[in-house]
């Protein structure tokens, strides 16, 4: 039997209107979490640790890639020190902060995350729950 994949999602993508350069910064961030490049195509990279999961491409459409207010993509991290390094590897590639590494008691006693914003401006996040806490 095929691996079976763990996720609920089959995959989601976000749109970038500066390419090679959304591209560089998330190989430089996804490693952090144990994700890496799955595939590519075209001007679509999808990463995941499996499977391809988290896409970065630009509009099928051809147009501006925008954000959604409201929305963003949170990775798992398997403990606060990869979202540490998260955090840190995103800064450096050209992030813009929006919460550092820490917990997050109004989401559970568990919850350790950091906020940033990719260089198109999509708010991500890693996590990491340490269901010891509570």
């Amino acid at each position: 039997m095929a691996d079976e994949n763990p996720s609920i999602m089959s995959h989601v993508s976000v749109g970038t209107n500066k390419f090679d350069e959304a591209i560089a910064f998330y190989d430089a961030v996804m490693p952090t979490i144990g994700a890496k490049r799955i595939m590519k195509h075209g001007e679509a990279v999808a990463y995941g640790k499996k499977f391809p999961e988290f896409w970065v491409q630009t509009p099928y459409d051809g147009g501006k890639a925008g954000t959604a207010n409201g929305v963003h993509f949170s990775f798992f991290a398997t403990s606060n020190a990869q979202v540490d390094a998260f955090y840190k590897a995103a800064l450096d590639a050209g992030a813009k902060d929006d919460g550092a590494p820490g917990i997050r008691s109004e989401y559970g006693a568990g919850y350790y995350g950091c906020f940033l914003y990719d260089l198109d401006g999509h708010k991500i996040e890693a996590m990491y729950w340490d269901e010891s806490a509570g």
